[in-house]
């Protein structure tokens, strides 16, 4: 791929094959940032999966970077107002019809399990977006009021793709670089846990945090840490 002079430029300020400790990494993609923009910072996590299998959960970073999420709630009665009281932006079985329509103004949405057979129907235009609640991400649960608080919180889903690579933002740019390693080091540690028993290393393969259209870097991580 080819890349701009200013790509290139600020590529060449470190040496990209060696690999960095995870607070030395994030230094230098900041260090390396061009652009005028307040970039996110992603992380890249390729992990020694079996065929077909996958890793899918959710955090709640220490440090938030985004602005608070609207949350969809597909409920009915007294689940109404505790999705409401818990800070939803929308709550209600009538919404089904609305998103059916093609109404998307929402960031995630959480279901109550009775609802879930007249949300299934809602596959197609959710699923594309991955916005299909989901009980191993905790958006499918009678706890609405804790779901919703979870995820306004900043409770964030992370996935591998079918490459068996997890692909995450973890901050901005503009950030204490601290704040983005704590971030770094939750993500790894919550990774980890997905670790197939019997496993014992080679499980992390790799991991790289780069800026979005900043140099990649790689880091030194060893399982355990």
């Amino acid at each position: 791929m080819k890349h701009g002079k200013k790509y290139n430029a600020s590529a060449a300020k470190y040496d990209l094959t060696k690999k960095y400790d995870v607070a030395a990494a994030c230094k230098m993609v900041q260090d390396m940032k061009f652009t005028k923009f307040d970039e996110t910072v992603e992380a890249h996590v390729a992990l020694r999966l079996e065929k077909n299998a996958t890793v899918r959960d959710t955090l709640v970073f220490p440090n938030q970077f985004r602005g608070e999420k609207k949350v969809l709630v597909f409920c009915k009665g007294d689940k109404v107002k505790e999705a409401l009281d818990a800070g939803a932006a929308y709550a209600g079985e009538e919404y089904i019809e609305k998103v059916k329509g093609g109404w998307l103004e929402f960031d995630v949405c959480v279901a109550t399990p009775d609802m879930m057979k007249d949300v299934g129907r809602l596959g197609m235009v959710l699923g594309r977006k991955g916005l299909m609640p989901n009980p191993k991400t905790g958006t499918v649960t009678p706890d609405v009021a804790n779901a919703v608080a979870e995820l306004k919180k900043g409770r964030t889903e992370f996935r591998a793709d079918k490459a068996g690579v997890v692909h995450i933002a973890v901050g901005k740019c503009s950030m204490d670089a601290d704040k983005i390693v704590a971030n770094i080091n939750t993500l790894l540690s919550e990774v980890n846990k997905k670790k197939p028993a019997g496993t014992t290393t080679g499980f992390v393969q790799s991991v790289s945090v780069c800026s979005s259209m900043g140099p990649g870097v790689w880091v030194d991580y060893k399982e355990g840490e």
